[in-house]
């Protein structure tokens, strides 16, 4: 079981400052640990969020949606998805009634990449330690700290 005061080797005033400092010890983990992951797809751990909600919302939903169910607030979010654009994953349809409005939809293509990262990425859970009752009590805590 790692132990952020060997990890980083460091000792802390109080077990506040200690958590805090392993919150961000362990995000940071996480993401490196993401990026790897998604490197070989060609998408950024990001991008993966907006196809998720792509997939999810079923139709095309509009581009300031996504920003507001992204996991991560992207202030970049129209450059990801232009990147997803040019990879085909995600295709961009105009709202005949306002020229303004941008709708966003997944593409076959998307889908099929989210099919095959679903495939590979259930066998890669970084929580696989945890009981479901200690998953629980982490997402609990964690609510609790926001």
């Amino acid at each position: 079981m790692g132990d952020i005061a060997k990890d980083i080797q460091s000792t802390f005033p109080s077990e506040r400052v200690k958590a805090f400092i392993n919150i961000k010890y362990t995000a940071n983990w996480i993401t490196s640990l993401e990026n790897d992951f998604f490197k070989p797809y060609g998408i950024s751990p990001q991008q993966f969020n907006i196809l998720r909600i792509l997939r999810g919302a079923g139709n095309a939903i509009k581009v300031q949606e996504i920003k507001d169910r992204m996991i991560e607030r992207a202030p970049n979010a129209t450059r990801l998805m232009d990147k997803l654009c040019s990879k085909n994953l995600i295709e961009r349809i105009r709202c005949p009634e306002d020229r303004r409005v941008v709708h966003i939809a997944i593409t076959d293509a998307g889908l099929n990449l989210l099919k095959e990262i679903d495939k590979i990425g259930e066998k890669r859970k970084v929580l696989d330690k945890l009981t479901e009752e200690e998953a629980k009590q982490l997402s609990d805590l964690l609510d609790k700290v926001r």
